[in-house]
């Protein structure tokens, strides 16, 4: 019995002690996961306290997966696929060039340690962590800094630990895997996105199956290790699977899940995220005490440590900085002028094909289309890839990205929980492994501390406080006005019916339309329910159209997903009243 009250005990602490931090950081101006590793490592110097170890497998299985996932479902689509170009190679270029620098500095400072552990080591440190996105997000930089560093934070995790994983079963064979580290690394990459596509399709459509409200949260709290397991077995990276997933869950969450799933969703993986990331400094914190005594107890002590840790974070920055200065260097010689004439051309084009005459508008480019309906729907799809290009170079100009912007982004490349966690699933016969873990606790409490500490000062040097993170109210006003639109358009077709497809009383829909422009007369109740019912039908009308505005690209994500998150609200209100009457 006390073998398992202790553990529970730990955990209703820990639980305690995570919530408490998250509330008092803000009012005490420090960051949370630096007072959970205080806690932690004062309550690991309580003399009845015995020290603290964690299996690796309980991080890389139970932790990461889950922790990843939650991150990857709440990734902003439209502005990621914007800037897909600098994110992915701020995730996986410069991912692969920082660990391969550090690894080679390690090698040299620690002779016994093997070139691939010790780029192993190097990507450990290289992933980047999401508390930078929530330090710059309260500072009001541009929402263009914070979806890169966003999506920077989320993919170049699954990079590093890619790699770390190919590199340690390297060094447990003894030699390079066969087809080399690229091409395991790329075989791992290539089956995890498979697998993580065919499990979060799965999610939406199973979960789209199940209405009752706690069996739909219990499906969805087992998708993370569903698609961590099969993906693992063939050989590639589960985490990367798990983002995959995730990401898939998010994009189709809109379309396939209904208003309470939706709202169930984001507040239990936020508390997840928010257990999990907290547990995980709260852990090391407590490891730190016997990590502090083991390096004391080597030859150098724990100088050797601070030393390397100090070293690593500034090679980090500087090949950071060496990189984003090119990245904003490139986008400002990027053409955009000349894409948006080439634009205007194809749409020219695509106007003279429209107006010519059947015969001459068989064939397009690439064949073209065959029948008059395959015609139509050819030029609808050329005109929204267009429509959706000029978009995109409108975001690109009233979003620059000039060299106080990369100032921001090289420093708030802070490394934080994946780079904690990574540490401690390097295997327990690693040379040398105290001294690498407490390096990579130096270089993430370091970075956090110096960094995070010194942003908003920074920007404040800088004047970027201009910019307004957050929803953007233009955007929020033109979705609303295309939603009244959309009911207004559903309530004026003779052929709206309920939900359930059976059709609305005679007179209600032109009693509703009166209401809009004239005063309430005294059978205000009369139609109650139908009016429920048909507020219900305009609310799934706007949706649809809300779905389609997301397609096209026009408006950011943030205010869609507020658009959306007040229509499930109106739901659900809707369903409760509906329920009552029932």
């Amino acid at each position: 019995m006390n073998e398992l009250l202790d553990p529970l005990i730990i955990v209703i602490f820990g639980v305690l002690a995570i919530a408490a931090a998250t509330a008092i950081a803000p009012k005490i101006g420090i960051a949370g996961p630096l007072i959970l590793v205080v806690l932690g490592l004062g309550v690991s110097l309580l003399p009845f306290v015995p020290p603290v170890e964690v299996e690796p497998e309980v991080i890389l299985i139970g932790i990461l997966p889950p922790l990843l996932y939650s991150a990857a479902v709440a990734l902003p689509a439209i502005e990621f696929r914007r800037d897909f170009g600098p994110i992915s190679g701020l995730s996986v270029l410069l991912v692969l060039v920082s660990s391969i620098v550090l690894g080679f500095f390690f090698h040299a400072m620690i002779p016994e340690l093997d070139i691939l552990l010790a780029i192993a080591l190097g990507a450990i440190l290289s992933p980047t962590d999401a508390v930078a996105t929530s330090i710059v997000k309260r500072l009001g930089i541009s929402r263009r800094v914070v979806t890169m560093l966003d999506g920077e934070s989320l993919l170049n995790d699954a990079t590093s630990l890619v790699l770390l994983r190919t590199l340690v079963a390297a060094v447990a064979l003894g030699s390079i895997p066969s087809g080399g580290v690229v091409g395991a690394f790329v075989w791992g990459v290539f089956v995890a996105v498979v697998v993580g596509a065919i499990i979060g399709w799965l999610n939406l459509r199973l979960r789209a199956l199940i209405r009752h409200s706690a069996a739909n949260t219990a499906v969805g709290f087992i998708v993370p290790f569903a698609a961590y397991l099969p993906t693992e077995h063939l050989g590639g990276s589960g985490l990367v699977a798990a983002v995959v997933a995730g990401i898939v869950t998010g994009q189709g969450s809109a379309r396939w899940f209904t208003p309470e799933q939706r709202l169930s969703d984001e507040l239990n993986w936020r508390t997840i995220e928010l257990i999990l990331e907290g547990g995980v400094f709260l852990l090391m914190g407590l490891e730190l005490k016997d990590i502090l005594e083991q390096n004391a107890a080597s030859d150098d002590g724990i100088g050797q440590g601070i030393g390397l840790a100090a070293i690593a974070l500034a090679l980090l920055l500087l090949v950071r900085a060496v990189y984003v200065s090119l990245l904003v260097w490139l986008q400002s010689r990027n053409a955009r002028g000349k894409q948006r004439t080439e634009l205007e051309r194809v749409s020219s084009r695509l106007d003279d094909v429209e107006s010519s005459p059947p015969s001459t508008a068989k064939r397009g480019r690439h064949g073209g289309p065959r029948t008059p309906e395959q015609g139509t729907r050819w030029l609808a799809s050329g005109r929204a890839r267009i429509a959706r290009a000029f978009v995109d170079l409108d975001y690109y100009q009233a979003s620059p990205l000039g060299w106080k912007h990369g100032t921001i982004i090289v420093w708030a490349g802070m490394r934080g929980v994946v780079t904690l966690a990574a540490a401690q699933t390097l295997p327990r016969d690693t040379p040398e492994r105290p001294l690498l873990i407490f390096v990579a606790f130096l270089v993430a409490i370091g970075s956090l501390l110096i960094q995070g500490s010194t942003l908003p000062w920074l920007v404040r040097i800088l004047r970027l406080t201009g910019d307004q993170e957050g929803i953007d109210t233009e955007d929020r006003k033109r979705i609303d006005d295309e939603l009244r639109l959309a009911a207004a358009s559903a309530l004026a077709d003779p052929a709206l019916v309920r939900l359930d497809g059976t059709p609305f009383p005679d007179g209600l829909l032109e009693k509703v339309g009166a209401r809009l422009t004239e005063p309430p007369d005294d059978d205000t109740t009369v139609f109650a329910r139908d009016m429920l019912q048909l507020r219900m039908a305009m609310i799934d009308a706007m949706r649809r159209r809300l779905l389609e505005l997301a397609s096209g690209g026009t408006y950011g994500t943030m205010a869609l997903r507020h658009a959306l998150a007040e229509l499930d609200a109106d739901e659900i209100s809707l369903q409760l009243r509906l329920d009552d009457e029932d």
